[in-house]
């Protein structure tokens, strides 16, 4: 079956890149003020232009991220400075796509980073796919003060058609969904198979292509290091057993590798 996956990019945020690479600077008896590392990250959205349903994976930032939208000490730590030229409306048009083309989203997880663009489906029968350990934590992080700072309820307090994944599953044919807990309990990856080839996403269990090959993140991005540990090494399994093309989450390199169609 052949369909086309356009990557869209949503623009850029900046932060330390600690956060990703656990101790990727550290002071030493030697040097006790090393200089830090101020990276980028690329923020993308998949489209599925497949023949059963158009598929969107994520939804971005809200476009006023850097406006006063975001709390200002998250904005302050993981900055998308270029969020008010990436309304999710903008991107799809920019990539031949409408957002009433849009036949189902998948959220992977509930993150401000991902979760900002849902407010165009308030009010639709499009159907939202998450976790169900993902709609619960993110509920419980946005209302009490456990869980992550990192959910967002304006984000996602819409009238949307929330339809939940109790697990790995099906979504339409050569398109699975993966449940992938570590970074948040629910973590959504998808496989994509087509004439042959197998797309792995696997998004935010790996920030960068080092996560992916081992080095952790910072515990402030897990929610559960063991889970990430055991979901890596699903994944990289997945991708010996398939020879898939891996898709990370934040890696800006991914454009390069992927351009803007797989």
């Amino acid at each position: 079956m052949s369909y086309d996956v356009h990557l869209l990019d949503r623009g850029r945020i900046e932060a330390d890149a600690n956060f990703v690479l656990d101790g990727a600077v550290a002071a030493t008896a030697g040097e006790q003020n090393p200089d830090l590392r101020y990276e980028e990250f690329l923020v993308w959205n998949l489209v599925i232009d497949h023949p059963e349903a158009t598929i969107l994976f994520d939804t971005g930032s809200h476009p006023e991220a850097g406006d006063g939208y975001w709390p200002a000490p998250l904005y302050q730590a993981f900055a998308h400075v270029d969020a008010t030229d990436h309304d999710l409306e903008a991107d799809l048009n920019a990539a031949g796509f409408e957002l009433d083309d849009i036949d189902a989203v998948v959220m992977s997880h509930l993150h401000l980073d991902h979760a900002g663009g849902l407010y165009h489906f308030d009010g639709t029968d499009v159907p939202i796919y998450v976790h169900e350990r993902e709609i619960e934590f993110a509920y419980r992080s946005a209302k009490t003060d456990s869980g992550s700072i990192a959910y967002f309820a304006p984000d996602f307090e819409h009238d949307l058609n929330w339809t939940v994944v109790e697990g790995d599953r099906q979504l339409v044919s050569g398109v699975d969904l993966l449940h992938l807990p570590g970074h948040t309990p629910g973590l959504l990856g998808t496989r994509v198979d087509r004439d042959g080839e197998t797309l792995l996403v696997v998004g935010d269990e790996a920030y960068w292509q080092e996560n992916y090959e081992g080095q952790s993140m910072a515990a402030s991005l897990l929610w559960d290091n063991q889970a990430w540990k055991e979901s890596l090494a699903y994944a990289q399994d997945l991708e010996r057993r398939t020879d898939a093309d891996v898709l990370l989450g934040h890696d800006v390199a991914m454009l390069d590798r992927f351009g803007d169609v797989w």
